[in-house]
């Protein structure tokens, strides 16, 4: 069985107000992996970002300026981050851990440090709401697509429109593509999306999976390519509401197929 990496702390809905802060381990580990002497920011760029979300909010910060007055930059990020509410720190973490200095130097690491603010805290993240894609799958799903850089590329162009509620046309085609392109890479072949389901049903099949769920997923791959080739062509016959739906259901064909992939490959099939 391939191992799993989000064997992480889920706060059930009952449980989240007596988990509204983010434990100061967590705060400090951030720190150290963002602030790293050799992969993270620099002091003062520490400064300069800190700053911005405290002239937001109005907070007064321990190290505003450079040269500051700590040990260390890791811990002057650590002490900037503690001055700010919960929702705050939530939101300069993943910020910095999307910032293209940290995702360039030290994306993996970052990733990781992502995943679990999101799955343990996401509770805390002021934007969330009621028709947001669910944060977990999004992060799960492209941290099992760090093996596949053409295909995640894709796939966070899918969600950086989704997020600024824009070219829906766009992003379902951004989707589609995604999705052609990792069937494409896991079977080595170039062939289109809607004739890959035969091949996709030897892939269930060898992996070991039920008949039922076989039929279910393959299935549903061939109405998504019916529902991609009926939509993507018109931007306004796009019905918005629906867009979660395709997203979401992209996102778990997605880490399917990465799990079976890898998974095969470790029984050398």
């Amino acid at each position: 069985m391939v191992d799993d990496p989000f064997s992480v702390t889920y706060v059930p809905e009952e449980n989240k107000s007596a988990k509204a802060d983010i434990p100061a381990i967590f705060l400090k580990h951030a720190a150290d992996l963002l602030g790293d002497t050799k992969k993270g920011f620099s002091g003062s760029q520490i400064v300069e970002l800190t700053v911005a979300y405290a002239v937001e909010h109005n907070i007064a910060l321990p190290h505003s300026a450079c040269p500051f007055d700590a040990p260390n930059k890791r811990a002057a990020l650590y002490e900037n981050i503690l001055a700010f509410p919960a929702p705050i720190q939530y939101q300069i973490i993943k910020d910095l851990c999307h910032h293209s200095v940290i995702q360039e130097s030290n994306k993996e690491a970052a990733d990781d440090l992502l995943i679990k603010l999101v799955t343990r805290y996401g509770h805390l993240d002021d934007h969330a709401n009621i028709s947001d894609i669910n944060p977990r799958l999004i992060e799960e799903t492209r941290h099992w697509l760090n093996r596949f850089p053409e295909v995640l590329k894709l796939y966070n162009s899918a969600l950086q429109k989704h997020d600024s509620k824009v070219f829906m046309r766009n992003l379902l085609d951004d989707l589609r593509l995604a999705l052609e392109k990792l069937v494409q890479k896991i079977l080595g072949n170039e062939k289109a999306l809607e004739n890959q389901v035969p091949l996709l049903g030897q892939v269930l099949k060898k992996s070991g999976g039920s008949a039922e769920l076989c039929n279910m997923f393959l299935k549903l791959v061939e109405y998504f390519t019916r529902y991609q080739n009926s939509y993507v062509k018109h931007d306004d016959a796009v019905i918005e509401t629906e867009v979660e739906f395709v997203f979401e259901i992209t996102s778990s064909f997605m880490k399917h197929l990465v799990r079976l992939d890898l998974l095969l490959k470790k029984t050398n099939y």
